[in-house]
């Protein structure tokens, strides 16, 4: 019985801990939209970057396992695996990263773990890490004068065209006219180092690059 009861307690404490987080993220998704309405005139990338994290919260508040949600028994990946699968996504984003090897981190075969992750994150292990590289990639081409084939390299992308098609596909643009965009608006600031980098006081675009991965 106090076994049940402790359970009972447990289960109690993190609904109240996940319902407590999805408000504050939810508080946090409104602030971003706000903000993005408010840059949509002047500065449309900027905008672009703020809508992106705020897509990304809003997938964490509608599939909520992704961020510990106890298992359901419906073929979603248990809380621990999928915060073992999603750091080593993000620590190994810009290498090589194959369903199989994600599958055999939980002791899982391919084809089952594919159908668990895509239950958790709302999208297939494909899709996922191809987000959070053009997510990436759009980092780079706030922060840097990176070339795009460089770009590319760095995040992932086999070259500069499939980085391009990804892009186009996840913003409309190619990364050039996104780029060239941005920086018609901002270079006559002087908002670049002679490095080639955004200077840290350059905001609102330091604190929002920051928070795109």
């Amino acid at each position: 019985m106090d076994g049940r009861v402790e359970e009972t307690l447990g289960i109690s404490k993190v609904r109240a801990t996940r319902s407590r987080e999805s408000r504050e993220s939810m508080h946090r998704v409104i602030s971003l939209l706000e903000a993005a309405v408010g840059q949509l005139h002047e500065h449309e990338q900027l905008a672009q970057v703020t809508l992106l994290e705020a897509a990304s919260l809003l997938r964490q508040c509608i599939h909520p396992s992704a961020a510990g949600e106890l298992p359901d028994g419906k073929g979603r990946l248990l809380a621990w695996q999928a915060r073992k699968v999603r750091d080593h996504i993000e620590r190994h984003l810009t290498g090589p990263l194959r369903v199989a090897d994600l599958g055999a981190l939980i002791q899982r075969s391919a084809a089952h773990f594919s159908r668990a992750f895509k239950r958790t994150f709302g999208e297939s292990p494909h899709s996922y890490v191809l987000r959070r590289r053009v997510e990436l990639a759009a980092q780079y081409m706030l922060t840097t004068n990176a070339s795009l084939s460089d770009i590319a390299l760095r995040c992932g992308f086999a070259d500069q065209a499939h980085l391009c098609k990804q892009f186009r596909q996840s913003t409309g643009e190619t990364p050039a006219a996104w780029r060239r965009a941005y920086q018609l608006n901002h270079d006559e600031n002087g908002t670049i180092s002679p490095d080639g980098s955004l200077r840290p006081d350059s905001s609102p675009f330091a604190e929002l690059v920051r928070q795109v991965v």
